[in-house]
């Protein structure tokens, strides 16, 4: 019986795994032509420092980050061109457009300001803003811009991956 308890005891003291941004919790804004247009060669998960009217406004659904980008001030790093709407039960409302600070461990800082000397065509842009735990996080990526002749390598890709599934589906009735 006592090999039993400390068998209990052992699996309630190992950590468990941190979440991935997979299993996150609902997303409230996607930016689509994030993947389409840029080569997506590392992602981070970032908290971001809000306002009490925005963190309302997000958990409404009215916050786009389609056209967004994270550029480094000093040694902080932030996010620009997100809009999230006003909250209209609020007295005071924020600004829709400002800058954004996203909360990223040092490490991770210096490793993203470290690729972005290396690779002069990289930038960082955010691809997901999602709810985790109550807290609202912002999944972002380091990206290289595609070239033209790539977006038309996608999209052949794309609509042969459609034709293949297209034919296993009519193959199976």
């Amino acid at each position: 019986m006592p090999k039993q308890g400390v068998a209990l005891l052992r699996a309630a003291a190992r950590p468990k795994p941190k979440p991935s941004a997979s299993d996150a919790g609902p997303t409230v804004a996607q930016n689509r032509r994030g993947r389409f247009d840029y080569e997506i060669m590392q992602s981070y998960d970032a908290g971001i420092a809000l306002l009490g009217s925005e963190v309302k406004s997000v958990r409404a659904g009215h916050a786009t980050i389609g056209e967004g980008y994270a550029r480094f001030q000093g040694p902080e790093l932030f996010l620009h061109n997100v809009h999230i709407g006003p909250y209209a039960p609020s007295r005071e409302n924020h600004e829709p457009l400002r800058a954004r600070k996203l909360l990223l461990h040092r490490r991770e800082l210096e490793r993203l300001r470290r690729e972005m000397e290396q690779q002069p065509r990289s930038t960082i842009i955010p691809l997901r803003m999602y709810l985790s735990h109550g807290v609202i996080k912002v999944q972002i990526a380091l990206a290289l811009g595609k070239r033209a002749y790539d977006k038309r390598e996608s999209i052949r890709e794309r609509e042969a991956d459609r034709t293949m599934q297209r034919a296993l589906r009519h193959a199976q009735r």
